[in-house]
């Protein structure tokens, strides 16, 4: 009689075991579910990778240089997604100009989008540094294409577009400042483009 308790106690506890073991199997498997293609009968996951942009590493001649790239870092952080916020509000603007009847109203919504900015964007802006807002212009001369001045001057016509270039020269800056990534914003270039595929 003692001999079959036994087996009957082994058994069990092989099959609470071997169950246990099953669920820890089942709970332990994780994943999301992808894309796939059939190939020859197979069932092949699809994914598509990302882009990896690989730079020379760089090599800073002292702090300076250094603290220099790490504040560039932080300042387009900061200024990129406003450029990017820009760009689809102009797009956004050209499209609707588009379905509107005639000049006047055209006028009447541009003198709407304006203030609507002024009101949304003049809090943000005040809290730039001016090393940032200089950056912004060069920003948003990369996303739109345009100058900031060119920008100005086709939704607001020139006198609008010459009173923000005086105000802006009054600091130093210039609305009608290009953007090279090839020469002189190589490094703005380099670090934006991390920035935007998260790798910085």
């Amino acid at each position: 009689m003692k001999r079959w308790l036994y087996i009957a106690l082994f058994l069990s506890a092989g099959f609470v075991s071997e169950s246990s073991g099953q669920e820890k199997l089942q709970t332990s498997i994780q994943g999301y579910m992808v894309p796939a293609i059939v190939y020859n009968g197979d069932t092949i996951p699809h994914i598509t990778l990302r882009t990896v942009y690989v730079y020379p590493k760089l090599e800073f001649k002292n702090r300076r240089q250094e603290r220099y790239y790490y504040k560039l870092v932080r300042d387009v952080k900061k200024t990129l997604p406003i450029a990017k916020e820009v760009r689809n509000a102009v797009i956004e603007t050209y499209e609707y100009l588009e379905t509107l009847p005639d000049e006047e109203a055209k006028q009447k919504h541009i003198k709407a989008v304006e203030k609507g900015l002024k009101q949304q964007y003049t809090p943000r802006m005040k809290k730039l540094t001016f090393s940032q807002g200089k950056l912004l212009i060069k920003l948003v001369n990369r996303e739109c294409n345009q100058s900031s001045f060119q920008l100005v001057r086709a939704f607001m016509g020139p006198f609008k577009a010459g009173f923000y270039q005086t105000f802006a020269a009054l600091f130093g800056a210039s609305l009608k400042k290009g953007y090279h990534p090839e020469d002189e914003d190589k490094m703005i270039e380099r670090v934006a483009t991390l920035v935007e595929n998260g790798q910085l």
